[in-house]
């Protein structure tokens, strides 16, 4: 399972030391363990240790010069696996390694230099990752392109530029559109069709598919409607005050897309606290997040708030992880998720930190259920979450989102009531539960 392989990493690395201060150690306890595209690597000093051994053994062989690092072999690994010929995984990129990249940039129309660039280094590796995360899906993919793992290639690259990609089954293309584009995608180029009879929209199955009216919400872009929430704020003058609450939806939209945005800027401020590590990599690792939550993401507009949590609750223990290092690599990928436009990802950090007792991101959950981003869109059960996350804030938890705000709690919580057409509370909603309650997790000062 992916995510258990991060735990494998997690133990076996120490990126940095974690600092007094609760924020810095968020970021010392991001499981960054692998170099972008491979959850392996070890810690700097079993590198030392080996590095040492390594010079002290004697050998012939001129290549042992040359040195042997871990991205090396996740290089190797990866252009083997889509048919660029690296020759052994030894982390030593020769001659073979280097030609087999000029062979990989012929391949996808790059300059040929036999040194990859930063992107084509990690369009090459995350595809592996992806590829090799993808199960039986990617086998009948890469069964029905006549490039075979090649194709797999082209058909992620497509997809991380917002293109339509193209894929094959039998000998017609089909031009499969993109799950939530901000704007038409271009048109196949002829290459991709000469010989082959084009399908100009996506292909209907042959046999119906049952529908599913729950638990699957929707794929739009959260990132552009907080594009549009802002204008409407800025057409209308400002955020929406207490006082002047008119409507309450376009306030809870307006303190949601606050909230994403505080929630990035958390993340970014914490990534440059990792040493070693790029955005692009950390925001690779991340990735797991999605597969692994992506059914409890889903469940949270199929179940009560207290199902879900009990939920997560049991999967937490599974994962291998100590308690401060999920929560500072929910933190992280709870921006890196929101920034990509990946709610799995985004939701699924939201729900680890609310279950290991950070009840200030139950709001999260009320937005998503409110607005329909990730879970299909449930104001039912999206009040408890709104409760859930006022409720830690009245207790006493400090604000996570937009702390300079002092009316924000309230004009929530009227909010989320008046939206299900409640009467407005006159104190919290739900009061602080007895007994029975998740356990809270201390995390590493």
């Amino acid at each position: 399972m992916y995510f258990k392989h991060l735990a494998v990493a997690l133990v076996a690395t120490s990126m940095v030391a974690i600092p007094a201060e609760r924020v810095e150690a968020d970021a010392g306890d991001f499981i960054a363990g692998a170099i972008i595209g491979g959850i392996v690597g070890a810690n700097a000093k079993k590198q030392r240790a080996t590095t040492r051994s390594t010079k002290r053994r004697t050998t012939t062989k001129k290549r042992s010069t040359l040195p042997s690092t871990q991205e090396g072999k996740n290089i190797q690994s990866s252009l083997n696996y889509f048919g660029f010929d690296a020759g052994s995984v030894d982390g030593q990129l020769g001659r073979k390694t280097r030609d087999a990249v000029s062979q990989y940039q012929a391949y996808l129309g790059y300059p040929v230099t036999g040194k990859l660039s930063t992107f084509e280094q990690n369009l090459l590796i995350s595809s592996y990752n992806r590829a090799q995360a993808g199960g039986y899906a990617v086998q009948q993919q890469v069964a029905a392109n006549p490039d075979g793992t090649r194709g797999l290639l082209k058909a992620y690259r497509a997809e991380m530029a917002g293109q339509s990609a193209p894929t094959t089954a039998g000998n017609t293309t089909i031009v499969v559109a993109p799950q939530a584009p901000a704007a038409a995608a271009p048109a196949a180029p002829a290459s991709a069709l000469a010989g082959a009879s084009t399908l100009a929209a996506a292909v209907a199955p042959a046999v119906p598919a049952l529908p599913n009216f729950m638990g699957a919400g929707s794929q739009a872009s959260l990132a552009s409607h907080c594009n549009t929430v802002s204008l409407v704020t800025n057409t209308n003058g400002g955020f929406v005050t207490l006082a002047g609450m008119s409507d309450p939806d376009v306030a809870l939209n307006e303190q949601f897309c606050l909230a994403r945005t505080y929630a990035i800027a958390k993340s970014e401020e914490l990534v440059g606290k990792i040493q070693g590590f790029t955005p692009d990599q950390v925001a690779a690792q991340c990735t797991a997040f999605g597969p692994a939550m992506k059914d409890h993401v889903a469940a949270l507009s199929l179940k009560p708030r207290d199902a879900v949590t009990a939920d997560v609750a049991a999967f937490i223990p599974t994962t291998g992880m100590a308690p401060a290092q999920l929560v500072g690599t929910a933190r992280i990928c709870l921006g890196v998720g929101y920034r990509t436009d990946n709610m799995d990802v985004a939701v699924g950090s939201a729900l680890l930190l609310y279950t290991l007792g950070e009840g200030v991101y139950g709001e999260l959950m009320g937005h998503h259920l409110a607005q329909g981003f990730g879970p299909a869109k449930r104001n039912d059960l999206a009040l408890a979450w709104y409760e859930a996350g006022v409720t830690a804030v009245d207790s006493g938890a400090a604000a996570v989102f937009v702390p300079g705000q002092p009316e924000r709690t309230e004009l929530i919580r009227q909010a989320a009531a008046r939206m299900n057409g409640a009467p407005v509370p006159a104190q919290p909603l739900v009061q602080p539960a007895s007994g029975n309650a998740l356990p809270t997790f201390s995390i590493s000062e």
